[in-house]
């Protein structure tokens, strides 16, 4: 099956525009990014896509040993820009698929131009002085929650993790996200997401970078957006009027006004 298939490529926008390729998070798919989309539209050619194991993918093609880590999901990015022959891409990656995207423009980096990092999170266990909003006693629960009832863990997380009690539509929005990813691949995806320690990778970003976070956020709280923007030559933080870990969804119209801001050539 070629690349395309594999990961539900979706291409919208302008054809002559500039390319901007969005990846989604653990437990989600491209269908997260639809409200920031039409905005995006009017000036990139937008590429969205479903990880390998996620949304409307080929989970056929999924395995442990090539997903057991961010270098997997990493490859899905390099894959698709090689089979679409893309470049200058501006990758936008939400949560995990931040850090997924700094090791692809490490890897291919004649494909990139710059990078948006949303609400991202290099380590979410605390280590010393890096607060990253978990102890590891945390992640073990959490972990042990998702291994013995995914389901129960989704309605759990899921509100937690999206915030903004006031609108339940968008809890339950991410709760059926979760629910629809295979409980076995999910479990794995988990361990890559919370296990993984990305910080030494920051270090080595050379293209210009947005490190966008929220007010007010349990997941990756501003103390992590700080480590980041310090952790990165040259990069810019804008903190959105937020709160919850998917910006996308809770505030669309201020999450796509920044990826325009930074990313859009002038008109």
């Amino acid at each position: 099956m070629d690349v395309a298939s594999r990961n539900n490529v979706v291409v919208t926008g302008r054809e002559d525009g500039p390319v901007i390729v969005l990846a989604h998070g653990f437990g989600c798919d491209q269908n997260m990014w639809r409200l920031v989309v039409p905005a995006l539209a009017e000036r990139f050619r937008v590429v969205l896509f479903d990880y390998v194991g996620s949304g409307s993918s080929d989970v056929s093609a999924w395995s442990e040993e090539r997903y057991g880590s961010l270098d997997g999901y990493a490859q899905d990015v390099i894959d698709i820009c090689e089979e679409l022959d893309l470049r200058d891409v501006t990758f936008v990656g939400h949560s995990v698929s931040a850090m997924a995207g700094v090791l692809a423009a490490a890897r291919a980096e004649e494909r990139f131009a710059r990078l948006v990092l949303l609400v991202p999170s290099p380590r979410y266990i605390d280590d010393g002085d890096y607060k990253g909003g978990f102890t590891a006693e945390d992640i073990d629960e959490l972990l042990e929650s998702l291994d013995s009832n995914y389901l129960g863990w989704s309605a759990t997380m899921a509100p937690i993790i999206i915030g903004n009690p006031e609108r339940p539509e968008l809890g339950e929005e991410l709760t059926n996200s979760f629910c629809r990813t295979d409980p076995d691949i999910a479990r794995v995806f988990a361990r890559t997401t919370f296990l993984t320690d990305s910080r030494a990778e920051l270090a080595s970003v050379r293209l210009p970078t947005l490190v966008l976070e929220c007010a007010q956020d349990v997941i990756a709280p501003q103390g992590v957006g700080a480590y980041v923007h310090a952790s990165i030559p040259g990069s810019r933080l804008v903190t959105l009027d937020a709160t919850g870990h998917c910006p996308q969804l809770s505030a669309p119209e201020a999450t796509a006004e920044a990826i325009v801001t930074f990313a859009a050539p002038p008109r």
